[in-house]
């Protein structure tokens, strides 16, 4: 594994650091030479007061699109939801072409490239890290971070110098960071984790509602 990225860089759509998922992106683009697979870039608000942070693209969705959970089962949720608490000009997306505006609102992931089975390395977190700190270093310190699912949770935590047994993983928790920060915890909006309704919608309107009421202050 090549050496981690620095500290708060800014995103390289160009990243190679990591030799088995630049490999795997070269083998995937041979054979879907119409999808993006290179790095995908964090969409959204540059100055929005709400980071998603997401686990890695997925095979056939925004390693496809080339934009974060578009096109893919896990986005429907995540759209449909951000659109109805007023983050989303719209509630369905398709291609980076189809006009969908965040509002206050950034989505990246702990990983910016493509995975075999989804299953990033420990070593390639820490290598994507110095990204996930650049986007961190930017938001508004009283703003939210809305992690989906334990690995991303965890790539916050060290992105801000945190440790992970003081802020532990839980669906509907939210952890006030001495950044002046919250992070709120939610299950992944996957396909698994909402068709066996580990993740329910109801349950994760409940945790955009938890992170409306932190933005709109007391």
């Amino acid at each position: 594994m090549s050496a981690a990225a620095p500290s708060h860089v800014p995103f390289d759509p160009e990243c190679r650091r990591c030799p088995r998922l630049a490999g795997f992106l070269d083998a995937v683009k041979a054979s879907h030479p119409e999808y993006h697979a290179h790095p995908v870039a964090p969409f959204g608000d540059r100055a929005a007061r709400l980071l998603i942070v997401g686990l890695a693209p997925g095979m056939h969705g925004a390693n496809r699109t080339g934009r974060p959970f578009t096109g893919d089962y896990a986005g429907i949720l995540l759209y449909r939801t951000l659109y109805r608490c007023g983050f989303a000009s719209s509630p369905v997306a398709v291609a980076r072409d189809d006009g969908l505006r965040l509002i206050d609102c950034r989505i990246t992931n702990a990983v910016k490239c493509l995975p075999p089975q989804n299953k990033p390395e420990p070593a390639e977190i820490r290598n994507c890290n110095g990204y996930l700190e650049a986007e961190l270093r930017s938001l508004d310190p009283a703003g939210a971070i809305l992690a989906l699912g334990a690995v991303a949770h965890r790539a916050v935590l060290l992105a801000l110098g945190l440790k992970a047994r003081e802020h532990p993983f839980t669906h509907g928790a939210v952890h006030h960071l001495p950044q002046g920060h919250a992070l709120f915890d939610s299950y992944h909006c996957s396909r698994y984790n909402t068709q066996t309704r580990r993740l329910s919608a109801e349950m994760f309107e409940a945790v955009f509602g938890a992170i409306v009421r932190h933005l709109r202050g007391p």
